[in-house]
């Protein structure tokens, strides 16, 4: 399988986030446990947080078209830039958790991965607690 990009509004060292597209600050500990179990489980991650302190979305697509990486966000302009704009990418996965549900998102992600793995290749997944919904991503023009 691909190599994973992980777009984390976290600083690892630090466990601080900026605020996300609504204000509010989200849990550090469990939103980038995530990346911590994917890398345990031997996948090869690059946390957009770890090197960028600000993330351009364009910029982070073709970083991850690229690198021919998965990329697992909690930002719904991805979708717009793969559906709308025909950006290409190999994969987007967009994770919507609640508040209440964040607890389950690391080991979420990995049965996602460990599951799903080759489907995620040149699709759109929405993974929600309970949830995958797998899409195939249009071509670019």
């Amino acid at each position: 399988m691909a190599a994973d990009t992980v777009r984390e509004d976290c600083d690892e060292r630090t466990g601080e986030y900026r605020e996300n597209e609504a204000g509010k600050d989200r849990d550090p500990l469990h939103d980038f446990a995530a990346v911590r179990v994917l890398r345990s489980a031997g996948h090869d991650v690059l946390a957009v947080g770890e090197f960028q302190q600000r993330s351009i979305d364009r910029e982070v697509m073709e970083i991850a078209r690229g690198e021919e990486r998965i990329l697992l966000t909690e930002d719904k302009d991805f979708g717009w830039l793969a559906f709308v704009a025909h950006l290409e990418s190999p994969g987007v996965v967009l994770i919507r958790f609640p508040a209440s549900a964040r607890s389950a998102l690391p080991d979420s992600v990995l049965h996602l991965v460990t599951d799903f793995g080759s489907k995620l290749k040149g699709a759109f997944v929405v993974l929600r607690p309970g949830s995958v919904r797998i899409s195939t991503l249009p071509r670019a023009d």
